[in-house]
């Protein structure tokens, strides 16, 4: 009996998680994604509406919020929200830049949080209505989804982030979809469930931050279709390049490709600073890399790239890269320990050329680190395959 209770106890956590997302202790957003799914343009504008509640003891204000793109309009709950209080901000999309996938972002600054939150709106817009098997080309039987792969985007430690994309069910008769072999910290529900027959219905995510997972991580779940597993088959639908973090959410992952059995939910994890005061962070580490690019120059493919990022730490407490993501996987990278206030350390990264065509390379590997001014730090290796 103990046991069950343990394990109902686990369930209910982690689907009462699918709708929180806290930020600082400060506020918590019912959604910080708003998957519109397939519209047509004759459709017109398209509007959504997040919700934020004020969790803290302190009056909370928004003060402004940016959209990416002209193509989004955006108001918000503009009087002070009292603790307890619930504000909004509204998006209308104006759906007139074409027909192609898109993801907009919104960037909210409030008084009382030190990062910026930064919410999405997504979907794709057609000229006209498609049938299901091309909106959702990618098919696990009878689940139809527009890519395996999932971006939730950039989560803080303390955590959770949520949010839902479209599937559909590409059969004639309805569709009960469960799922299992689920990463640690990811939560999923599907609406409705089961999924009607040749319609549509929102999977709903949820990815906890963990102090064991930084940087770019991929959370799996392994989708049952009526109580079958199958592999998937078909090509995604190509996304818009996101702004912002997700932009460097890249490289292929081959568990995820054609053939593959999973669904996967990719999370950049970071430090939380937003609770320090402004001594705390000046006391913080502070690393200074003596160059954020390497240039290997003009080589022939299979010339291996040894590529050295020396840095100096001027701050005042020890400096620590909790992790080294490369864009592409033919990077590895070696990651110094600790480095000690006014102590040099180096940053290696060795690129395995074998193969590639010839023309010019640009690989960004992203470092996750404990400074508080530099919790993510970008370096470039580029160079020409002759």
């Amino acid at each position: 009996m103990k046991r069950i209770l343990f394990w109902a106890a686990v369930l209910l956590t982690a689907f009462n998680s699918l709708g929180q997302n806290r930020f600082g202790g400060v506020v918590e957003f019912d959604k910080t994604v708003h998957d519109f799914g397939d519209i047509l343009q004759s459709d017109g504008p398209v509007s959504c509406t997040y919700s934020l509640k004020n969790i803290s003891n302190e009056p909370v204000v928004i003060y402004n919020v940016v959209s990416s793109c002209g193509c989004t309009d955006v108001k918000w709950t503009k009087e002070p929200l009292r603790p307890g209080a619930v504000g909004t901000v509204k998006a209308t999309y104006k759906n007139d830049e074409g027909a192609y996938p898109f993801d907009k972002t919104l960037t909210v600054y409030l008084n009382a949080v030190k990062q910026p939150i930064v919410l999405h709106l997504r979907g794709v817009s057609h000229k006209k209505e498609l049938p299901l098997e091309e909106r959702y080309p990618v098919r696990f039987g009878n689940l139809g989804v527009k890519n395996p792969a999932v971006k939730v985007g950039n989560l803080s430690q303390g955590e959770v982030k949520s949010g839902e994309t479209t599937v559909a069910n590409l059969g004639r008769k309805p569709l009960k979809i469960t799922f299992e072999e689920m990463s640690d910290g990811l939560a999923l529900s599907l609406s409705p469930n089961p999924v009607p027959a040749r319609g549509t219905a929102k999977l709903h995510y949820a990815v906890t931050a963990s102090r064991e997972r930084w940087g770019r991580n991929t959370y799996y779940a392994v989708p049952v279709m009526d109580g079958k597993r199958s592999v998937s088959v078909g090509k995604p639908v190509p996304p818009e390049k996101a702004a912002g973090g997700d932009a460097i959410l890249a490289g292929e992952d081959p568990l995820l490709a054609e053939g593959g059995k999973v669904l996967g939910f990719t999370a950049y994890t970071k430090e939380n600073f937003s609770v320090l005061t402004p001594a705390e962070r000046a006391n913080g580490s502070q690393p200074f890399f003596d160059e954020s690019t390497f240039s290997f120059g003009k080589i022939k493919a299979g010339t291996p790239v040894e590529a050295v990022f020396p840095f100096k730490n001027k701050g005042k407490s020890a400096f620590v890269i909790y992790k080294a993501d490369a864009e592409s996987r033919r990077v590895s990278i070696a990651v110094p320990g600790a480095v000690n206030p006014g102590a040099s350390g180096k940053l290696k990264a060795t690129l395995d050329t074998s193969g590639m065509p010839s023309g010019e390379v640009l690989v960004i590997l992203t470092l996750t680190t404990n400074s508080p001014l530099r919790p993510m730090v970008n370096l470039f290796i580029n160079g020409w395959i002759e």
